[in-house]
């Protein structure tokens, strides 16, 4: 039994120490006098003193802790693909039955199934931490983290003064054949050729050709041979703005662990060089710098404005080569170099003999190829001299009726515009009638094609957007823009509508009235649905294991229908409605837990020598190991068992103490202190 000594004053230290020193004075006097009884009267200030000081013997009352283990059960991306869940959870479920068995243990369990948001692979360690963190140090047992070994954040020093075992399910020589980067780039100009390298791996098979495919946005482009281990040029041409989607595939061989691997995927965003606009202007107006400002402000167009100030049929005697600065270069411009132009607009534009209907034939072969017209029209087109009585017609969605409407009127949003990511959500769009300013002209027209997104005087068609052939023309039948460009009445929202309707025009990816998107972020994924219907399809979800699921959307606002889901799986999914499909990306393009999903238990093994742990591998039918408690100091593995730290940690719960002074013991004590300087002094 362990006793010490305390004390506790009845009365302050510094009286207690006076009447000592008094006493004793008086007494060493009388001794030094030889007076009969002074050392009797030196013994019994001593007892008096030490009655004061209230003397005792106390002993601490401890109750030992238990220890605490940690048992990590490793469920990620690589543990599913392989197969290997029902053996890790089996045998995670026997230890922690065993642990909680164990006198003098608590049991804390962690299951990590899927990676960390910021962090690559499979991260094991940096939980365990947390789980652990409120532990003292002499608490800790140890660990015991069941796991396939594919680990990527295993430490280089110890964590904790206490044993880790590591439980490695899996066969010892499973094969794996899998496709892996090497290096891609990140960017790429449209229309531009990238070179992505890969390489092949095969655990089973080496110095093998074997078959190569090679798909682009999901659609197959190439097959090809290639040598196992050898890296592989594989020529990307960048099509598209936006994500482009490389996939390399290899099939699969018997005996294979899996093929979650056998796939990889390399995005490369394209970067659109500047866009190429052609501004014609037919002549001069109000808002003639409405749409020259509006280009010239974005840094993404290359604009190249003409304005005929002057018509051709002007006769005034004025010399040829003093009606310009330059000539118009109509035949580079339209017959040359016309394909070069990602965008022609026509701002108020009439004939007048500049351009030949050859010409116009060629605009109109442009955007059956794939180009994109703007006609910003004012009276010009319901006159006889109208741009629709070329051969240009063919690609115009709107017949001109020959009327001109000059009344006040609002803009608004049409019902179908209000789901069209060109007019949607415009501000101002919101209240009714539209916070914004009113126009005074507008020609009537008859629609034939595309969609009406926005309306004017007397609900006549005053935007409307139309697909011919693979390009786009986009239609205003009005000049009066300018008033919101100027700020009149409070003006309008000309800058995103412009720009939008500009934009989509050059199939901005973003502005496809029609389209499927996924779009991936850390652990979920968003599946967004844009269209003009009033009702969208339920869309099936393909995961990386090749995984489906019906996902069921729900409007967010008019014509965009989104679901986010939970995607703990890294890798390339895909989704599809019957009629579009899309492709999203979880985590990094070529992510640790993919690249190996053979069982390891090389890279567990240092940290097991560190901590004096083990690790071992624990195939199907393998009993689970025994768990004994051991000191600091002796063996912590052996062949069929694991051993944990015992703890040595204890919890005050209470003080025994037995005063010294106290009760008749003191008081006889005391007594005889003063009996004795009596007796003494009568003798």
């Amino acid at each position: 039994m362990d006793f010490s000594l305390a004390f506790h004053p009845f009365i302050p230290w510094w009286l207690v120490a006076a009447f000592a020193v008094v006493g004793l004075l008086f007494a060493g006097i009388g001794l030094f006098r030889r007076v009969r009884g002074s050392t009797v009267r030196a013994l019994a200030v001593v007892l008096f003193a030490l009655a004061l000081l209230n003397p005792a013997l106390q002993r601490e009352v401890r109750e030992p802790l238990d220890g605490v283990v940690a048992v990590v059960v490793d469920r990620t991306q690589s543990q599913r693909a392989a197969g290997r869940v029902a053996a890790t959870d089996a045998l995670a479920e026997t230890l922690v039955e065993r642990l909680e068995a164990t006198p003098g243990l608590e049991v804390r369990t962690l299951t990590v199934d899927r990676a960390a948001p910021d962090q690559d692979g499979t991260v094991l360690f940096g939980p365990l931490a947390d789980l652990l963190g409120d532990v003292p140090p002499d608490r800790i047992a140890g660990a015991l983290i069941v796991t396939d070994g594919q680990v990527h954040d295993v430490p280089g020093t110890a964590p904790f003064n206490a044993p880790i075992h590591s439980l490695v399910v899996g066969h010892e020589d499973e094969r794996d054949r899998r496709i892996e980067i090497v290096a891609a780039p990140r960017f790429g100009l449209v229309g531009s050729t990238q070179t992505i390298v890969v390489r092949v791996q095969d655990t089973g098979a080496e110095n093998e050709e074997i078959p190569l495919t090679v798909k682009i946005d999901d659609q197959l482009v190439e097959r090809r041979q290639v040598m196992v281990g050898e890296e592989v040029a594989i020529a990307a041409p960048i099509n598209h703005g936006g994500d482009n989607f490389f996939q390399f595939e290899v099939p699969t061989v018997e005996g294979e662990l899996t093929d979650v691997n056998n796939t990889t995927v390399a995005i490369v965003e394209g970067v659109r060089e500047n866009l190429r606009v052609l501004l014609v202007s037919g002549e001069p107006h109000a808002g003639e710098r409405t749409w020259r400002n509006l280009l010239k402000s974005d840094a993404s167009v290359d604009l190249v404005h003409f304005t005929i100030l002057r018509p051709p049929e002007k006769q005034d005697g004025t010399p040829i080569n003093e009606l310009s600065l330059i000539a118009f270069p109509t035949r580079e411009l339209f017959s040359q170099k016309i394909d070069e132009f990602d965008l022609i607009v026509f701002d108020r534009y009439h004939r007048r003999n500049v351009l030949p209907a050859l010409y116009f034939d060629n605009i109109a072969q442009y955007v059956l190829n794939g180009g994109a017209v703007l006609i910003a029209a004012g009276p010009d087109y319901a006159g006889p001299r109208s741009i629709y009585h070329t051969p240009l017609a063919a690609a115009l969605p709107a017949t001109p009726s020959g009327s001109i409407i000059e009344e006040p009127f609002r803009p608004e949003v049409s019902e179908r515009g209000a789901r069209h990511p060109v007019t949607r959500n415009l501000p101002g769009s919101e209240s009714d009638p539209p916070a914004w300013s009113e126009w005074f002209r507008q020609v009537e027209t008859i629609p034939t094609n595309g969609e009406t997104v926005m309306t004017g005087a007397r609900a006549n068609p005053l935007l409307t957007l139309a697909r011919e052939g693979e390009g786009r023309v986009a239609m205003m039948m009005s000049d009066h823009i300018w008033l919101w460009a100027r700020g009149f009445d409070g003006g309008g929202p000309h800058v995103p509508l412009l720009r939008r309707l500009s934009h989509w025009l050059m199939k901005e990816p973003e502005l496809e009235e029609e389209a499927l998107r996924l779009e991936a972020g850390p652990g979920t994924l968003t599946i967004e649905r844009q269209t003009l219907s009033d009702a969208v399809s339920p869309v099936t979800l393909t995961s990386p294991a090749g995984e489906t699921q019906t996902i069921t959307l729900e409007e967010a606002e008019p014509g965009l229908w989104r679901a986010a889901i939970d995607a703990p799986d890294m890798g390339l999914y895909r989704a599809t409605d019957g009629t579009l499909s899309a492709l999203g990306h979880v985590g990094p393009a070529n992510p640790l837990e993919a690249q190996d999903l053979r069982s390891d238990t090389a890279k567990l093994a240092p940290l097991a020598e560190l901590t004096r742990g083990s690790v071992r591998r624990v195939e199907p039918g393998d009993a689970a190991p025994r768990v004994l408690m051991r000191t600091d100091g002796r063996s912590m593995a052996g062949t069929d068992w694991v051993g944990l730290r015992r703890s040595e940690a204890s919890e005050l719960v209470g003080i025994d103490r037995v005063p010294l002074f106290a009760g008749f013991l003191g008081l006889a004590l005391l007594l005889a202190g003063l009996s004795g300087t009596w007796w003494r002094e009568g003798h």
